[in-house]
């Protein structure tokens, strides 16, 4: 084996998704994903069936992204897993078979903050991609997190905005749950809202002090607006729907980028990078291009599958810790909650 080339194992068990990738020297060779639809009947994640399901995954998934990258499990430098934060026996499951699998091969163990994966995601090696220099504003914006993050270096980073309760996310998700879409109803909203009017109802924005977000508020809001509308007229979401979902995600992004706009200005940072799932959102990303006309900034979005939970960020975070010689041992343990 050529000692230039590093290759890392990429693991990612923090929720839903069993994901595993392959990355030599910064670029992916490989990033396979395993979804669990079991969720949609439920409405959201039940974390008891997300371990279960993980459990199931975990072998195959590792074998499928080795098997894809062109290599054997010999080849492997290092393996990195998430350690947190998450679902704790999602994380479990992910950790324990990293410690194994580690100990097996008697190859050094990375452990990762998925938090920073998302972030770190941007210096994943992609041809045509330029990635941001620092310092730069992170907005970090998924089902359970909402962040703006000062980041220094690669792992040097100050969280200075974060959610006082709910996630955008979640936010996104169960608006739509409450205009009877399926689980997760992001993704449908954010398709709805490019046929719909953005301006055709009003919601409240949070009055939530300095950079910090919150989006309990705003879901109430759509629960009373629904249920008045409804009551007046029973076909009223029927007819609406698009309009609400426009509505709604105009609400949604003009509270991110009034946030972003005031943590430029205190920051003096005009780089501006978006990672989470939240991220893969159109309008979301159509914000974010038209700050640079109107405000000056050069923005960083990553490719749709780095945006996402997935094993490449992982795997990036382990290649950059990897050549710092930050390893973890066996007595290394998941946790639910981790600050960066």
């Amino acid at each position: 084996m050529n000692p230039q080339k590093i290759y890392i194992l990429g693991i990612e068990s923090s929720c839903d998704d069993t994901s595993a990738a392959i990355l030599c020297n910064g670029k992916v060779l490989s990033n396979v994903v395993a979804s669990q639809k079991i969720h949609e009947q439920y409405g959201g994640v039940v974390p008891e069936l997300a371990s279960r399901a993980h459990q199931q995954n975990i072998v195959p998934v590792i074998d499928q992204a080795i098997k894809q990258a062109g290599i054997t499990k010999e080849d492997l430098n290092a393996i990195a897993f998430t350690r947190g934060p998450g679902l704790m026996g999602s994380l479990l499951v992910g950790t324990s078979f990293a410690k194994s699998l580690a100990l097996a091969l008697d190859i050094p163990l990375i452990d990762v903050n998925h938090m920073q994966a998302h972030i770190l995601a941007h210096f994943i090696e992609e041809e045509g991609y330029q990635q941001p220099d620092f310092p730069f504003l992170a907005m970090t914006i998924s089902g359970g997190h909402t962040q703006i993050v000062q980041v220094n270096d690669h792992f040097d980073m100050d969280v200075i905005g974060e959610t006082i309760d709910d996630a955008v996310g979640e936010a996104f998700d169960k608006s739509a749950k409450l205009l009877g879409l399926p689980y997760p109803g992001g993704p449908l909203v954010d398709k709805y809202a490019q046929q719909g009017n953005p301006k055709a109802f009003q919601f409240p924005k949070p009055k939530v002090g300095d950079l910090n977000f919150s989006f309990s508020g705003l879901k109430t809001a759509v629960l009373y607006f629904i249920q008045k509308k409804v009551k007046e007229n029973p076909k009223f979401i029927e007819e609406n729907l698009y309009d609400i979902c426009a509505s709604l995600q105009y609400t949604i992004i003009g509270i991110l980028v009034d946030k972003l706009k005031k943590a430029s200005k205190q920051t003096g940072i005009k780089r501006i990078a978006i990672g989470g799932g939240v991220s893969a959102n159109s309008g979301i990303r159509n914000a974010m291009k038209e700050g640079e006309g109107k405000f000056g900034w050069e923005t960083f979005i990553p490719k749709f599958e780095y945006t996402t939970d997935n094993a490449a960020m992982i795997g990036i975070v382990g290649y950059l810790k990897y050549l710092k010689g930050e390893f973890t041992d066996m007595s290394v343990v998941a946790k639910a909650r981790i600050k960066i």
